[in-house]
């Protein structure tokens, strides 16, 4: 695999995004008992950056959920540390680094309500809306990615988002290729 040259998305581009979700997410959450839920690992990065530009208070919680073996999603979904009492009451924001086929999220999303919170949201950084397979959508979203042809799909990596665990460091978001 190899990474491409120039960055689809600059730390710059970035953080100005993430400073007007977290303006958004302010104005709709102003005077709330917010809860964000970061999935981990891929959402720490976004999740942090969100909660540093927010101007609300806010509680931070994570969950952990596994469902991919390199660039292909594995088929089952598995949740580790999922929060329960914090969430009771309070309005919750599921942050994820990208809604793909939507599974994920809709198994997370189905955990979460059992912990009866006021208000359930998501907000991805990326959306990828050709790929998904479940009825779920974002009410916050970064960025979305369409491919260009149908042979054309995009792996991104950086800024949290990994392949098999490498990449995630990188300060913007590239994407990955097959080498030939």
């Amino acid at each position: 695999m190899r990474l491409s040259e120039q960055p689809l998305f600059s730390e710059e581009t970035i953080q100005a995004r993430v400073r007007e979700l977290a303006a958004e997410i302010s104005l709709d959450y102003a005077g709330k008992p917010l809860v964000l839920v970061s999935v981990l690992k891929g959402a720490a990065v976004f999740a942090s950056d969100l909660l540093r530009s927010l101007v609300i208070p806010a509680e931070l919680e994570f969950l952990r959920a596994k469902s991919y073996a390199g660039t292909q999603s594995a088929g089952t979904i598995l949740l580790h540390h999922v929060p329960g009492e914090e969430l009771k009451n309070k309005d919750v924001l599921l942050i994820e680094d990208i809604l793909d086929t939507g599974e994920t999220i809709a198994a997370v999303l189905e955990k979460l309500r059992a912990h009866k919170p006021v208000s359930l949201a998501v907000c991805v950084l990326l959306d990828k809306p050709h790929r998904r397979a479940a009825d779920i959508s974002a009410r916050y979203t970064g960025f979305r990615l369409n491919p260009r042809t149908s042979s054309d799909e995009l792996f991104v990596v950086g800024y949290g988002l990994d392949y098999d665990e490498a990449y995630r460091g990188l300060r913007a978001i590239y994407t990955l290729h097959e080498t030939r």
